[in-house]
């Protein structure tokens, strides 16, 4: 979808020469990714005290049986 932005040329320019992008679009679609990924590795925390496990449960004995 074609969108019309206003950013900051000198954050675009800081930018494109430490992520070593070739343009300002390619700088800023891998800084739309690293935001969604950050929200979402966000959303994870939330789970923190609420996934029940077994405190017995040993995972190298697993491996074991493989």
């Amino acid at each position: 979808m074609p969108t019309n932005l206003t950013v900051d040329d000198d954050l675009a320019a800081k930018a494109v020469t430490l992520g070593g992008h070739k343009s300002k679009k390619a700088a800023v679609r891998q800084a739309l990714i690293d935001y969604i990924k950050h929200l979402e590795q966000t959303g994870i925390f939330s789970m923190f005290g609420k996934v029940e496990y077994d405190p017995d449960y040993d995972y190298k004995e697993q491996r074991r049986r493989t």
